[in-house]
């Protein structure tokens, strides 16, 4: 089970993108170089691994990724709860988020911001079409620092098709939550592991399209910041949306979308 985009929103929101230790802000501007960087993180109180910190057997497996065991944490303070788990138990955590929540309300009605956190999409943004993937690679590259996807498929037609797809989505979903974590020679044979599975999908009939598009968060007691989302798209080989684009098209194209930015 993977985290919910809900209770992603719920956590991000009720932390004001921030720290519940050090209360510092969990996005960092863009630069002039360099898209804005996420350095917060979703942490578990209750780990579901049985070597995890504060692993409770008794804890229903169907609860680990809910809101309820989830605090919003930078990557130091993360560790260090994390390695010091005897000293941060798991009525410790709950009291700090419980306590961390409750500053960001109260700083909320002294600043009078009647703003809710939102989500908004940006027309420049949007991708005018989505990209054919073929290579593991290429999906990391677009999934690496993402918050949130977009995943949807063709009518699929009996189970096989079903665990295929299905079981794509899971691993990339899986990725998102924990892609930061891996080292890289574990991203090498993710890479690899999702470039066999795009060959399986295409061997059944299907094409993987995707992109990548930087949403804006607002609202709340921190500065608007990037959003980034993952979209992939599993459709069949037949269907008659997908549009052959060459070289010299796709460079016309966006001439044509830069003029139309600049009469904007």
């Amino acid at each position: 089970m993977n985290i919910t985009d809900r209770n992603r929103k719920i956590l991000w929101g009720r932390s004001g993108n921030k720290c519940a230790i050090c209360k510092h802000d969990l996005v960092i501007d863009a630069t002039l170089n360099n898209d804005e960087s996420i350095v917060g993180e979703e942490c578990h109180i209750v780990s579901g691994s049985p070597n995890g910190p504060r692993h409770d057997p008794t804890y229903p497996q169907g609860q680990i990724d809910s809101y309820e065991n989830l605090m919003l944490l930078c990557r130091i303070h993360h560790k260090m709860v994390d390695d010091q788990s005897e000293t941060y138990t798991t009525d410790i955590l709950r009291q700090m988020k419980t306590n961390h929540e409750n500053w960001v309300t109260e700083k909320l009605n002294q600043c009078n911001i009647q703003e809710q956190v939102k989500i908004k999409r940006i027309k420049s943004n949007i991708p005018s079409f989505l990209n054919r993937l073929t290579t593991g690679t290429e999906i990391l590259n677009i999934v690496h620092g993402c918050c949130m996807s977009s995943f949807t498929h063709d009518e699929l037609h009996n189970q096989e098709e079903v665990d295929l797809v299905g079981g794509f989505f899971q691993v990339i979903g899986d990725w998102i939550d924990i892609g930061s974590d891996l080292g890289p020679g574990d991203r090498v044979s993710m890479a690899f592991d999702l470039s066999q599975s795009i060959k399986e999908l295409e061997g059944a009939g299907f094409y993987v399209f995707g992109a990548r598009e930087v949403q804006r968060i607002e609202g709340g007691v921190a500065s608007p910041s990037a959003w980034p989302v993952v979209i992939l798209r599993v459709i069949r080989q037949s269907n008659e949306e997908i549009i052959y684009i060459s070289a010299d098209d796709l460079k016309q194209k966006n001439v044509h979308q830069q003029h139309e930015d600049d009469s904007e």
